[in-house]
C-alpha cells in the first residue's frame, strides 16, 4: 500500500491524456500523495512545454489524437532514457501493451485505473529511478 505521507515536491509527475477527466483524476491523485503535478492534453503539448527535463515520472495514455503514447515514449526516451513511464489505456490491445513494456514502460494499466494501484506504481517507479 503506497503511503500518503507528503513526498518531496521536487518530484514532478506528469500526466498526458486527451481526456480532461483523466487529467483531473491524475492531478488530484498525484497531489494528494504529495507530489507536484503537471498535465497536458497532448504529447506534442508536453514535448513543446520544456517540462520533460524536470519530469520525475510520466503517465500517458496510448491512443490520443496526433502523437500516440508509444511515439511519446520513444521521443522521451531519446532525451531521458531513465525516465519512468506508466501507460494507462481504455483499450485492451496486447500488441500495444507489449510494445510499451518492451520500450521500457514501468507498467501498463487499464482505465478505469485503481487509485491505490496507480499510486503504488508511481511510488515504485520513483524509487527505482532514484536507485539507478
Amino acid at each position: 500500500m503506497p503511503s500518503l505521507i507528503a513526498k518531496d515536491t521536487e518530484q514532478v509527475v506528469v500526466g498526458v491524456d486527451d481526456d480532461f477527466r483523466v487529467r483531473e483524476a491524475i492531478t488530484s491523485l498525484v497531489e494528494s500523495a504529495g507530489y507536484a503535478s503537471r498535465v497536458f492534453s497532448s504529447a506534442e503539448e508536453f514535448l513543446q512545454s520544456g517540462t520533460l527535463a524536470g519530469t520525475s515520472c510520466l503517465i500517458t495514455d496510448v491512443r490520443m489524437s496526433g502523437m500516440d503514447g508509444i511515439e511519446l515514449q520513444r521521443c522521451a526516451r531519446l532525451v531521458r532514457p531513465e525516465l519512468p513511464i506508466i501507460f494507462i489505456s481504455a483499450h485492451r490491445d496486447d500488441d500495444i501493451r507489449q510494445r510499451a513494456l518492451d520500450g521500457g514502460a514501468v507498467d501498463f494499466m487499464f482505465k478505469p485505473f485503481d487509485a491505490a494501484g496507480l499510486l503504488g506504481v508511481i511510488d515504485r517507479a520513483l524509487k527505482q529511478s532514484t536507485n539507478d
